[in-house]
């Protein structure tokens, strides 16, 4: 057994752990061991379906010292007028030359690739079978969210029969073959396969939607790094957000705003998972008539679709395409910083990089556990449409924290991962408002400061009154 030394031992090279060491890197003189079960980093990236794409721009996505993409706006698609969202491929690509230009040129990061963490130090090779054993100041987790697609788990179904069932990597390949298509799942990776089939001109009436719940949708152009978007999301969710007066009326305003979108106007969404369409994707998917709102699938045969409340028809010539599950689960919260041990979660809803960047600061530039985690408070992944409340008002809560540390302000102001920060460098007379106080946290005026706050005690507020009725 081959024995290694090293500060942090940061386990897996996803998303959250390159922007975590990202920032351990730039703020320390700190040395590193990642190891990962992958060939390369990227994590649940790897795994994902070919035609994947971000569905945030890839200005504030990555590692911080970083950028991704051009910072360009697509001329030409269904996100026309948007910024750039990277590819698969890109995205991969993006994340192995972090890793061999600037981590492992440091001279601080060693890297084991297709390895498995068996805990406790120890690590041994997939490949060779070569273990390791790892003296270590810190471990770092940044597994906990635990990403899972499709093509890497069991079907949560049973098939019989020569029905056909296949994850949506194989949907380029495989959708050549059928006549007809299912999809099971009502998430993100659902829109992506009816998007996909719509885009490569297969007629809507193909196409049935097994949708277990609906979704409130977010509208991409409100979360663009452009003052703009962030005028728009002030109009359309906070200030309708702070005048609602109860859970209902919260939704409602909201979503006759334009704050949250739907699939169908008809129907009251109970799900939340932070899925984002534009609006032109929005159009494309409400194609779809044969959407079928029975819960989730139990089985699937020659000739039936069993779930649990009821059954249809199917056939053999259809193509079943599974995009059911949690690909990142509401997992419960548990300390980030706990002695020896770093559990990486995020710390702002549904910003995976952004909360390991700052919080590889946040373990850089201060000692005590207990203000590390004062800070730094998990939120985790939202699933139901209260979790839309119960996040917007940890992420407030969060942010009122930081403003207050100036270290940890001034990153913010110049993090690339923080979207805000992009609006802040883009025009000198905000830069001037924000260091006048004028702007506080970046936020468009004074004003649009104490909105902020009316709709967050609103919000509280709302919380409250739901939890005593239940």
């Amino acid at each position: 057994m081959q024995q290694l030394e090293t500060d942090y031992l940061v386990i897996g090279s996803g998303a959250m752990g390159m922007a975590f060491c990202d920032a351990l890197i730039t703020e320390t003189n700190a040395n590193i061991i990642i190891v990962d079960k992958h060939h390369q980093p990227g994590g649940h990236w790897n795994d994902a379906y070919p035609f994947v794409r971000l569905h945030q721009p890839s200005a504030f996505y990555g590692v911080n010292s970083k950028k991704l993409g051009n910072n360009t706006i697509d001329t030409t698609g269904l996100n026309k007028g948007l910024y750039e969202l990277a590819t698969n491929s890109e995205v991969c690509g993006y994340f192995d030359q972090v890793m061999q230009r600037q981590f492992l040129s440091s001279g601080r990061v060693r890297y084991f690739p297709s390895c498995e963490y068996q805990g406790n130090g120890q690590f041994s090779s997939l490949l060779s079978g070569v273990k390791y054993s790892v003296s270590f100041r810190k471990e770092v987790d940044s597994t906990y969210m635990n990403v899972v697609v499709p093509s890497k788990r069991p079907l949560p179904f049973s098939l019989e029969g020569s029905a056909k069932c296949s994850p949506i990597n194989d949907l380029p390949v495989l959708g050549q073959e059928y006549n007809d298509f299912v999809i099971v799942g009502a998430g993100k990776t659902a829109i992506d396969a009816v998007l996909f089939l719509l885009k490569n001109d297969v007629k809507p009436r193909r196409i049935s939607w097994i949708m277990p719940r609906d979704s409130w949708i977010l509208d991409r152009a409100q979360i663009q790094p452009t003052l703009e978007s962030i005028g728009m999301a002030l109009a359309n969710q906070i200030i309708p957000g702070s005048q609602s007066e109860d859970i209902d009326d919260f939704f409602d305003k909201i979503s006759k705003a334009g704050g949250l979108l739907r699939i169908d106007d008809n129907v009251k969404p109970t799900m939340y998972r932070c899925s984002t369409v534009t609006k032109a994707e929005l159009d494309q998917l409400k194609r779809v008539e044969n959407i079928i709102r029975k819960g989730r699938v139990k089985s699937i045969s020659d000739t039936e679709i069993v779930l649990e409340h009821g059954s249809i028809a199917t056939n053999i010539e259809t193509l079943h395409v599974d995009c059911a599950g949690d690909g990142l689960a509401k997992r419960p919260p548990v300390p980030i910083f706990n002695d020896r041990k770093i559990t990486l979660q995020s710390v702002r809803t549904c910003q995976q990089v952004f909360s390991a960047g700052l919080l590889g600061y946040v373990e850089a530039n201060y000692k005590d556990d207990a203000k590390k985690n004062e800070l730094c408070k998990p939120v985790p992944h939202p699933n139901t449409d209260m979790d839309f409340l119960r996040n917007n008002l940890a992420d407030a809560i969060n942010q009122e924290s930081w403003i207050k540390e100036p270290g940890l302000k001034n990153w913010l102001q110049t993090s690339r991962l923080n979207f805000e920060s992009h609006v802040l460098n883009a025009s000198p007379t905000i830069k001037i408002l924000s260091a006048l106080s004028r702007l506080p946290f970046l936020r468009l005026f004074n004003k649009a400061d104490k909105v902020q706050k009316k709709a967050t005690e609103n919000v509280r507020r709302l919380l409250d009154l739901q939890a005593t009725s239940e």
